[in-house]
């Protein structure tokens, strides 16, 4: 059994313009765009002047798709015409200036893949200080226990104040 799709007529279609344009609108107000996106060659950042004047800057390692680009081909950065997103198009990138802006620096798989290299990489700094911590650690039998929560009670309700 074939299900038939039904295709809107001219007249709903052009009903239905008024009320794009006004959610085109308000996205335009509420939401950040981008006026204009470079990559500075010195820091490794992509950085995005905002249409209200705001600006800010990312690490490009960061981005999905970005990693293990080229300066020349992160240079290639295009603002979309309605400044709601950024380009590369020999890359075939394309990144949401709202979602940057949020910390989503990709999809759902490459910012997992990100917070666990973070973590990881924040675990295994090792310094001067870090070590002499670990070493007294050991002296005194090992790392500190943590602190444990006092057991609630399960027998009964507490006693009454009264007495009663």
């Amino acid at each position: 059994m074939a299900i038939e799709k039904r295709v809107p007529t001219d007249a709903e279609i052009l009903a239905k313009i008024p009320a794009a344009i006004a959610a085109a609108e308000k996205a335009d107000r509420s939401e950040p765009r981008a006026a204009a996106a470079s990559y500075d060659r010195e820091t490794g950042r992509v950085r995005v002047d905002l249409t209200n004047g705001c600006a800010f800057e990312f690490p490009a390692a960061l981005a999905q798709g970005l990693a293990g680009a080229t300066a020349d081909e992160l240079g290639q950065v295009e603002v979309y015409p309605g400044g709601e997103g950024l380009r590369w198009a020999t890359l075939d990138v394309d990144l949401s200036v709202p979602g940057l802006l949020a910390g989503a620096f990709g999809g759902e798989a490459w910012m997992r893949q990100m917070g666990r290299r973070m973590g990881q990489k924040g675990g295994s700094a090792r310094t001067e200080s870090k070590a002499a911590a670990a070493r007294e650690n050991g002296r005194r039998g090992g790392r500190p226990r943590k602190a444990q929560p006092a057991k609630p009670r399960t027998r009964g309700w507490p006693a009454h104040p009264e007495g009663g």
